[in-house]
């Protein structure tokens, strides 16, 4: 059966569309337009407007395009949605935002204690991994479903630990929690660690677990998070499988097993990062010695 029997907006959701608009509008006046009115700040960087748009470009494909509610009908699209708002995103974003900007935020009196309790790297890793992994419980994550504005919360929730789950790697300014050297190794390697047990929960679970990928009378409320009420009521559907020939339980396991490639791909990366930077400032320590070594005078023998 074809996804168009949802709709436009079910598909495109234009309102999300325009909301993504006005924060890419709201970012560009708030970085070159008004710039000059913030001490310390700094012209935009091209590399800085570029990762910004993708990672709203991204944004808007995870939860504004048809992945979304592909991603209610498919649990292999909802993990590859749940990869890409916390495992792909949340680091362009802190990358594409100039650290003037930061730390206007930062500063904020409300945001500041929150934001150095929360970023501090074990705090950040242990909390971001445990509440995702508390999301996919089977009671927990079909709870979350049938609730829109829980749902909402849970993930904007989600969002913003995945802000501070990145925030010790990738930020750059003085004063805040940052990792160097190993400790970023060790750090990269214990998030992929305390991934793996909610992914393997779902790889190897016997059965589906998840009511709202299975049961067609919750499969349709989970529906109205993506879906008008007035469109569904007026469709004639029982459940996923008119959209989808894969087995539910495979669904899961390609799910489980498609987050943890993500994951595996996007630490790798970050992995690379790090090791090139330390060969870089390895390189350049290097060259300062021995430029050190070649200008220091040579001491005068006594006649």
């Amino acid at each position: 059966m074809p996804l168009s029997i949802f709709g436009f907006r079910a598909l495109w959701s234009p309102y999300f569309l325009l909301f993504v608009l006005l924060l890419i509008v709201g970012y560009f006046y708030l970085t070159v337009k008004k710039r000059h009115k913030f001490e310390n700040s700094e012209p935009l960087k091209k590399s800085q407007a570029i990762l910004f748009v993708i990672s709203m470009l991204l944004l808007y494909i995870t939860k504004g395009s048809p992945v979304d509610l592909v991603a209610h009908i498919m649990f292999t699209f909802h993990m590859v949605q749940m990869a890409l708002l916390y495992l792909v995103i949340p680091p362009i974003l802190i990358a594409s935002i100039p650290n003037w900007v930061w730390i206007k935020i930062i500063d904020y009196p409300p945001i500041k204690k929150v934001f150095a309790f929360f970023t501090k790297p074990l705090i950040s890793l242990i909390i971001f991994n445990g509440v995702f992994s508390i999301y996919h419980i089977p009671l927990v994550m079909d709870a979350v479903k049938m609730n829109i504005v829980v749902h909402f919360l849970y993930t904007v929730l989600l969002f913003i630990l995945a802000i501070f789950l990145w925030w010790p790697l990738l930020n750059k300014l003085e004063g805040q929690h940052r990792l160097h050297g190993l400790k970023k190794v060790g750090y990269i390697i214990g998030d992929g660690v305390l991934l793996t047990p909610a992914c393997a929960l779902i790889i190897f679970a016997p059965t589906a677990m998840y009511a709202t990928y299975t049961d067609g009378e919750m499969w349709m409320k989970a529906m109205e998070l993506c879906v008008p009420g007035t469109t569904l009521s007026g469709l004639s559907i029982s459940g996923p499988e008119l959209f989808t020939n894969m087995p539910a339980q495979e669904d899961q396991q390609l799910g489980g097993v498609v987050m943890k490639l993500i994951q595996e791909i996007v630490l790798g990366f970050m992995l690379a990062k790090v090791f090139f930077e330390w060969y870089r400032k390895e390189q350049e320590e290097g060259e300062q010695i021995n430029e050190a070594a070649r200008i220091r005078p040579e001491p005068r023998h006594a006649d």
